[in-house]
């Protein structure tokens, strides 16, 4: 399976939705599942996964897996690791909205799995407790700075290796890196339309 995928504004239309976004993401972290499977963990019904499934197929996010299942039910496998969108890549308004779009569906799903992860926290294990961790760290920083930090942060977290003692599980990072909000004056090409409002 190929790393990562880098899709086109238009591709990344299908996965601004947080049902897609989701079967996505647990097709990428447990394997290949049939609609009937992703329906049960999502409370979704049949039709509507399948529909979801048949329009992440035909943007190029996922395939069929011939290997498995009885002709009776299609199963699904993910065809990337990994999602990579770079904004600067936009040249069109419409295609703009459509990564923000995107960005802001991420953010949700996110903040879902932030809150189920505080709500579990308590039936943990303690080392496993130990392990996580909700913290946020300030730095002034140029933006190549900034930049460089955060691609040493993918590179260093893209070559760990995966452990195989019975007691490993799935471990999230969730990295979201920004300047603070506000902190950066807006640039000087954006039409009035995009500037924030005085409050």
């Amino acid at each position: 399976m190929p790393d990562s995928v880098s899709p086109s504004p238009h591709q990344l239309r299908a996965l601004a939705h947080p049902a897609r976004l989701r079967m996505l993401g647990l097709l990428r972290a447990h394997g290949p599942q049939t609609a009937s499977s992703l329906a049960q963990q999502l409370g979704l019904n049949t039709g509507a996964t399948s529909y979801h499934l048949r329009q992440l197929a035909q943007h190029g996010f996922i395939e069929d897996d011939p290997g498995r299942g009885n002709g009776r039910e299609r199963w699904w496998r993910a065809k990337h690791t990994s999602t990579t969108v770079d904004a600067e890549e936009v040249s069109t308004p419409q295609e703009r909205d459509q990564v923000e779009a995107y960005l802001q569906t991420v953010v949700t799903i996110y903040q879902q799995q932030l809150q189920r992860a505080v709500e579990e926290r308590p039936l943990l294990p303690a080392p496993w407790r130990r392990a996580s961790t909700f913290s946020d760290f300030h730095h002034r920083l140029t933006p190549e700075h900034a930049e460089q930090l955060t691609a040493k942060l993918e590179e260093w977290l893209s070559g760990l290796p995966e452990d195989d003692d019975p007691s490993a599980a799935r471990f999230v990072v969730q990295i979201s890196a920004f300047p603070y909000p506000g902190a950066v004056p807006p640039r000087d090409d954006l039409p009035e339309d995009d500037l924030p409002e005085d409050n």
